[in-house]
């Protein structure tokens, strides 16, 4: 298929809204062997992947993990997390670098960042938290100012080195995370979210994504004052199943997702993805990202994922 726009051009479109748009883009994300996590054999993956299967948009996976934390025995042990510089970050950035290099001109390059929750979860387990939170909340407050603080370290590296911008995870406000101290997410975990949002927001294109890769969501009403020009989520919220076309209009962005990371796009072959993908989108609105719900399996055939992206390209209502 011949494209009128680029894929950068696509996407920037998509989220200024300035043009019909030429078709229905589409990208899906999955994590590559221990072997290209780093240096030019994770640049060579990602371009491999992005190319391979046409989709419209480069993100690149954060691998780089968390430094090695204290024992957090009491709640003033998260004073003691470890404060990651730019020089800690080096092989990320270098990744970055070499895709930016590599692939902007022809589209949108972003990275995965991992919330500052995120992080805290490698340094002590969400009941540790959730109980040092509970006997002394200024002190872990501190361990989390810390982990922000490495984040955007992260984020401020990577905006020199030319990334057009971020998927931003977030967890911490799934259904029953803290138990019954229901007020946590906002008091405590929120505030670190929306630090990083604002370190990032002026960026080219950032995607807001609502991670229920570890537990459901019962309302998303708690991110609808985050930033991001698409979001991405489960369409699967309570008890309900909302169509792309909600999503859209309660968060005001363009959606993107609407696949199953665990359905079709993992088990099914290729011609049962592309009558999925037309099911989504006889129903999705017209600014639109195909995509998956958040990272697919790592065995995902790739022509499952060539075939849905196909699918979106070649798709008229």
């Amino acid at each position: 298929m011949v494209l009128s726009m680029n894929k950068r051009e696509t996407l920037l479109n998509l989220v200024n809204g300035t043009q019909p748009m030429p078709y229905v883009p589409a990208a899906f994300f999955l994590h590559f062997a221990p072997e290209h996590h780093a240096g030019p054999a994770a640049i060579e993956k990602h371009l491999e992947f992005f190319r391979r299967t046409g989709m419209d948009l480069l993100k690149i996976q954060y691998e780089q993990g968390t430094p090695d934390g204290p024992t957090l025995a009491r709640p003033e042990d998260w004073a003691a997390v470890p404060v990651c510089d730019a020089a800690w970050f080096e092989p990320t950035i270098r990744v970055v670098e070499g895709l930016v290099k590599a692939a902007q001109g022809e589209a949108l390059v972003i990275l995965t960042l991992y919330s500052p929750f995120m992080w805290a979860k490698h340094f002590a387990s969400v009941e540790t938290l959730t109980a040092h939170l509970e006997e002394n909340p200024a002190a872990v407050q501190r361990g989390l100012e810390i982990i922000t603080a490495n984040v955007l370290t992260l984020v401020r590296a990577c905006q020199q080195v030319g990334v057009d911008g971020f998927y931003a995870s977030t967890q911490g406000g799934e259904a029953g995370r803290f138990g019954a101290h229901t007020d946590f997410f906002e008091r405590y975990i929120k505030p670190t979210d929306l630090a990083v949002w604002e370190a990032i927001k002026g960026g080219v294109f950032n995607v807001l994504h609502v991670c229920d890769y570890e537990r459901p969501y019962a309302d998303l009403t708690p991110f609808l004052d985050y930033p991001g020009h698409v979001v991405n989520c489960s369409l699967l919220v309570g008890a309900r199943t909302l169509t792309p076309g909600e999503v859209s209009t309660m968060f005001r962005r363009p959606f993107m997702g609407g696949l199953e990371r665990k359905g079709l796009l993992a088990t099914g072959t290729p011609a049962e993805v592309q009558a999925e993908v037309a099911r989504v989108l006889a129903a999705a609105p017209a600014r639109f990202i195909l995509a998956a719900d958040c990272t697919v399996p790592s065995e995902t055939p790739w022509a499952n994922l060539h075939a849905a992206i196909d699918a979106a390209h070649e798709y008229r209502r």
